[in-house]
């Protein structure tokens, strides 16, 4: 019978460090943390990893029409002046239609996705702008890792910590 270890924690502050430890581990594929915490953490990145390179080429690209705002020669909004029902002059931006390419996910990829973004948190980069980690699994780990069956994650003993003799370790991905 599994049983998972409960780190001196309550289930749900035992969750979110487990998630937060995770979602670190994948953004910057390398954490350092306590013994215990890195083997409950390797499990779970194992098993997401293992789904992101099952899942990885399910999906198909077809065409969508895209409305975007027409840009100038320095990457401005183009703009023309139109009338309201009211006789008022007001700036309008000019749009203009096309047609991307775009990977649309199979239903099964569509569930892996929605089983990692259950698994981590929302990340934002520097900048503040949103980051997909679950793009970086599908695109840059799972082909990394494509011929291997399983053992993708290991664990490196660095020594007692200072405070509470605690055993910390780093995990990274191999």
């Amino acid at each position: 019978m599994a049983i998972n270890r409960k780190l001196g924690r309550t289930t749900d502050i035992r969750n979110a460090m487990l998630k937060t430890g995770l979602t670190d581990l994948i953004w910057h594929e390398k954490i350092e943390t306590t013994e215990a915490r890195a083997k409950e953490i390797k499990a779970l990145a194992d098993s997401i990893i293992a789904l992101a390179i099952r899942e990885k080429d399910n999906f198909e690209t077809v065409d969508a029409k895209v409305v975007k705002a027409k840009l100038d020669s320095n990457g401005k909004k183009v703009t023309e002046i139109a009338k309201s029902k009211n006789g008022k002059e007001y700036l309008k931006v000019v749009k203009e239609e096309t047609t991307e390419k775009r990977q649309k996910d199979m239903p099964s990829r569509l569930n892996a996705r929605r089983k990692m973004m259950r698994m981590i948190n929302k990340v934002k980069d520097s900048d503040g702008n949103n980051v997909d980690l679950t793009a970086k699994l599908f695109n840059e780990i799972a082909p990394k890792y494509e011929g291997r069956n399983g053992g993708y994650t290991r664990i490196i003993k660095k020594g007692p910590r200072r405070g509470d003799s605690a055993e910390v370790v780093i995990l990274a991905l191999v």
